[in-house]
């Protein structure tokens, strides 16, 4: 049993003794997702000293830090004090980083044009689901919904990230955001500003940018050029030198570290890049 937030609990707690009882609460391992006992003294000090260090994560650590906060008050944790000058950790990206900066920046997207809907709530939910299983999908849901009751400074979430994720797991991030713009089957005009605004302030270039989105235009005749960051006019040599570089970028190698699930999202990509080519090689007829 879950007790992250209400919703997750089958119980109605009235105590700290009857919340207890709910063994495993969802918490962020700076941010990598981790599960504390809460059987135990030791269960809500390690909550609380993951609600500290998010304290001190940036941008996303504080907006996502409210989820932890509710949770903690929901489950009568308490704080010592002590745990407030832990220091942030060095370390490399991992997958949780990935998908905290996701939360964030897809409450952005879906606020974007100034109201949130169930039916989109419906297509994210979708989303998660496919891109991370149905149990993540469910820890990140809950932190979307506490997302979007925020004001999200987009500049310095994306500081943040660009900072601290280097540009495959960025291009990565931003290829998810764009799927999930894509995922009702209609871009808002709000949408595509937003995305570009996310694009220049992660450091990707217009190109990039570009080329990530002509994956999910499968209709439009020109997309493969734009897949490969090419003109009609490249010669078959500048096409086969374009998909060497493309394939060497998009490679799934690039986000190995991050686990099998993001590394299957980012084989997505990699395949857009071949079926690009191949199409290319089918309309020139080249060898």
């Amino acid at each position: 049993m879950y007790c992250f937030v209400t919703v997750w609990c089958p119980l109605k707690p009235s105590s700290r003794s009857s919340s207890r009882s709910c063994i495993s609460a969802l918490a962020l391992h700076g941010p990598t997702f981790i599960f504390a006992d809460l059987n135990s003294r030791n269960g809500f000090q390690q909550m609380d000293r993951w609600r500290a260090r998010l304290a001190f994560g940036g941008p996303i650590g504080g907006i996502l830090g409210f989820a932890i906060g509710a949770m903690m008050d929901h489950m009568g944790g308490s704080t010592d004090g002590s745990t407030a000058q832990l220091p942030p950790r060095a370390r490399s990206t991992t997958s949780g980083d990935l998908a905290m900066s996701l939360v964030v920046l897809t409450a952005a997207l879906m606020k974007a044009d100034g109201k949130v809907t169930q039916r989109e709530l419906d297509h994210v939910r979708r989303f998660f689901m496919q891109q991370f299983g149905a149990q993540q999908a469910g820890e990140l849901l809950i932190l979307l919904r506490d997302a979007l009751k925020q004001e999200i400074p987009v500049h310095e979430v994306c500081a943040q990230v660009r900072h601290n994720m280097p540009h495959p797991v960025r291009l990565q991030l931003l290829h998810y955001l764009i799927g999930l713009a894509h995922a009702d089957g209609e871009v808002h005009r709000s949408e595509i500003g937003l995305l570009r605004t996310v694009a220049h302030e992660l450091g990707i270039s217009e190109k990039d940018l570009g080329s990530l989105s002509a994956m999910f235009r499968t209709a439009d005749p020109g997309a493969a050029y734009a897949v490969l960051e090419i003109e009609r006019t490249a010669t078959d040599e500048e096409v086969k030198k374009a998909y060497r570089r493309m394939a060497m970028k998009y490679h799934p190698d690039k986000v190995a570290q991050l686990g099998e699930e993001v590394q299957k999202a980012a084989n997505e990509k990699f395949k857009k890049v071949q079926e690009a080519y191949e199409a290319i090689q089918k309309e020139r007829g080249m060898k």
